[in-house]
Protein backbone atom coordinates (compact mmCIF):
# COMPACT_ATOMS: atom_id res chain seq x y z
CA UNK A 1 0.00 0.00 0.00
CA UNK A 2 1.15 3.37 -0.97
CA UNK A 3 2.41 6.01 1.66
CA UNK A 4 -0.07 9.08 1.22
CA UNK A 5 1.55 12.64 2.49
CA UNK A 6 -0.60 13.92 4.88
CA UNK A 7 -3.63 16.03 4.40
CA UNK A 8 -3.11 19.84 4.50
CA UNK A 9 -6.82 19.85 5.28
CA UNK A 10 -7.94 21.59 8.32
CA UNK A 11 -10.87 20.44 10.61
CA UNK A 12 -14.48 21.32 8.68
CA UNK A 13 -12.85 22.45 5.41
CA UNK A 14 -14.38 20.60 2.81
CA UNK A 15 -13.38 20.34 -0.57
CA UNK A 16 -12.34 22.88 -3.12
CA UNK A 17 -14.77 24.37 -5.25
CA UNK A 18 -15.11 23.12 -8.92
CA UNK A 19 -14.11 25.71 -12.01
CA UNK A 20 -17.81 25.27 -13.16
CA UNK A 21 -18.95 26.54 -9.79
CA UNK A 22 -16.81 29.17 -10.01
CA UNK A 23 -17.71 30.29 -13.40
CA UNK A 24 -21.30 29.99 -12.40
CA UNK A 25 -20.29 32.31 -9.51
CA UNK A 26 -18.57 34.55 -11.68
CA UNK A 27 -21.42 35.02 -14.15
CA UNK A 28 -23.92 36.00 -11.62
CA UNK A 29 -21.78 38.36 -9.60
CA UNK A 30 -21.05 40.25 -13.09
CA UNK A 31 -24.75 40.29 -14.13
CA UNK A 32 -25.69 41.56 -10.79
CA UNK A 33 -23.09 44.81 -10.87
CA UNK A 34 -23.28 45.29 -14.70
CA UNK A 35 -25.65 48.09 -14.12
CA UNK A 36 -28.85 45.75 -14.30
CA UNK A 37 -31.70 47.01 -13.03
CA UNK A 38 -35.33 46.10 -12.00
CA UNK A 39 -38.09 47.54 -13.31
CA UNK A 40 -41.52 46.66 -11.92
CA UNK A 41 -44.29 46.79 -14.83
CA UNK A 42 -47.98 48.18 -14.75
CA UNK A 43 -49.61 45.07 -15.95
CA UNK A 44 -48.04 41.43 -16.15
CA UNK A 45 -47.50 39.91 -19.63
CA UNK A 46 -50.72 39.75 -22.21
CA UNK A 47 -52.16 42.85 -20.37
CA UNK A 48 -52.66 46.30 -21.05
CA UNK A 49 -53.13 48.99 -18.51
CA UNK A 50 -56.62 51.48 -18.66
CA UNK A 51 -57.35 54.31 -16.26
CA UNK A 52 -60.65 54.74 -14.34
CA UNK A 53 -62.64 57.35 -16.10
CA UNK A 54 -62.36 61.21 -14.56
CA UNK A 55 -59.96 59.85 -11.62
CA UNK A 56 -56.47 59.81 -11.13
CA UNK A 57 -55.82 56.74 -9.08
CA UNK A 58 -58.43 54.20 -10.92
CA UNK A 59 -56.61 51.67 -12.90
CA UNK A 60 -56.67 48.05 -13.65
CA UNK A 61 -55.28 45.92 -15.77
CA UNK A 62 -57.12 44.22 -18.68
CA UNK A 63 -56.36 41.07 -21.37
CA UNK A 64 -54.37 41.49 -24.29
CA UNK A 65 -57.71 41.55 -27.27
CA UNK A 66 -60.59 42.68 -24.76
CA UNK A 67 -62.14 45.77 -24.43
CA UNK A 68 -61.70 48.12 -20.63
CA UNK A 69 -64.42 47.54 -18.46
CA UNK A 70 -67.28 50.13 -17.66
CA UNK A 71 -66.02 53.08 -16.12
CA UNK A 72 -62.51 52.66 -17.32
CA UNK A 73 -61.05 53.62 -20.63
CA UNK A 74 -57.75 52.99 -22.53
CA UNK A 75 -54.53 55.46 -22.32
CA UNK A 76 -54.25 57.93 -25.26
CA UNK A 77 -51.35 56.29 -28.06
CA UNK A 78 -48.41 56.93 -26.90
CA UNK A 79 -49.12 58.13 -23.44
CA UNK A 80 -49.45 54.40 -21.82
CA UNK A 81 -47.55 53.78 -18.43
CA UNK A 82 -45.29 50.98 -18.91
CA UNK A 83 -43.07 50.91 -15.88
CA UNK A 84 -44.07 52.07 -12.38
CA UNK A 85 -42.65 55.43 -11.72
CA UNK A 86 -41.79 55.77 -15.77
CA UNK A 87 -42.65 59.11 -17.59
CA UNK A 88 -46.52 58.06 -18.06
CA UNK A 89 -47.03 56.51 -14.78
CA UNK A 90 -45.95 59.76 -13.01
CA UNK A 91 -47.91 61.88 -15.30
CA UNK A 92 -51.00 60.05 -15.07
CA UNK A 93 -50.93 60.78 -11.32
CA UNK A 94 -52.08 64.40 -12.23
CA UNK A 95 -53.73 64.28 -15.56
CA UNK A 96 -57.00 62.80 -15.89
CA UNK A 97 -58.87 61.19 -19.14
CA UNK A 98 -62.84 61.31 -19.65
CA UNK A 99 -65.39 58.26 -20.91
CA UNK A 100 -64.09 58.63 -24.30
CA UNK A 101 -60.22 58.49 -23.37
CA UNK A 102 -59.66 62.36 -23.70
CA UNK A 103 -57.41 64.09 -21.23
CA UNK A 104 -59.49 66.41 -19.10
CA UNK A 105 -58.06 70.20 -19.03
Amino acid sequence: MPIRPPSTRLPGMTKRPTMPFLLVTAVLAAGLTAGCSFREAICSSGEYPVAAVESTTGRACVPDGEDPPAGYVRFPEGKVPEHVDDEWDKYWNDHMLDDRGNEIA
